[in-house]
């Protein structure tokens, strides 16, 4: 995780490297904090002698316009890089595409310039509002990846999503293996 940031001017001299994932809660993790994907991060990048802090800016039930109006907050100009995790709440929720891209393109277009790294995160398509919105969610954040030339993990979600042993009883969230899963499958530095 941080080679990619490193890679793109992101500095790892002696002072502390600042990520900021901000998201819904996928992000926030609905586990106990120790288990949650920022600090999950954060553990294994100093086990490997890296001075950085990990930084869970996730809120539950977040959509892409709500992590737009918070993001100054949160991601504030010492900030390195951010790991970008929203969208999810709204596909869920069968909202227009068009609505969430605009809130990402926002997003990245704010970090761009302020010159700070980004990893967008995509999520695997799983709603009841039909294969149309679904494909147009897919397209959408590849779209972004592409227009904005950020580093981009397809499917967030997508070590979880089919397997019962690593969701939460509501059938949505990662338990704790879950979010464990997701870093070591997608998200290892």
């Amino acid at each position: 995780m941080l080679a990619w940031a490193a890679s793109h001017k992101v500095g790892a001299d002696d002072r502390v490297v600042k990520i900021v994932m901000i998201g819904d809660s996928l992000t926030e993790g609905k586990v106990p904090e120790i288990d949650r994907i920022p600090n999950q991060l954060e553990f294994a990048l100093k086990a490997k002698g890296q001075s950085v802090a990990v930084v869970n800016a996730g809120v539950g039930g977040d959509s892409a316009a709500r992590g737009l109006a918070r993001l100054n907050r949160v991601v504030t100009d010492d900030t390195d890089a951010v790991i970008l995790e929203l969208g999810w709440w709204d596909m869920v929720r069968g909202l227009d595409p068009n609505v969430t891209r605009t809130a990402l393109a926002a997003i990245l277009s704010n970090l761009e310039a302020r010159r700070i790294v980004v990893l967008l995160c995509g999520v695997r398509a799983h709603t009841n509002f039909g294969d149309e919105h679904e494909k147009a969610f897919a397209a959408m954040f590849v779209g972004l990846a592409r227009e904005y030339n950020v580093l981009f993990y397809p499917a967030f979600n997508e070590t979880f999503v089919d397997n019962a042993q690593l969701k939460a009883l509501d059938g949505l969230h990662p338990n704790a293996a879950g979010n464990k899963a997701v870093y070591y499958q997608q998200l290892r530095p």
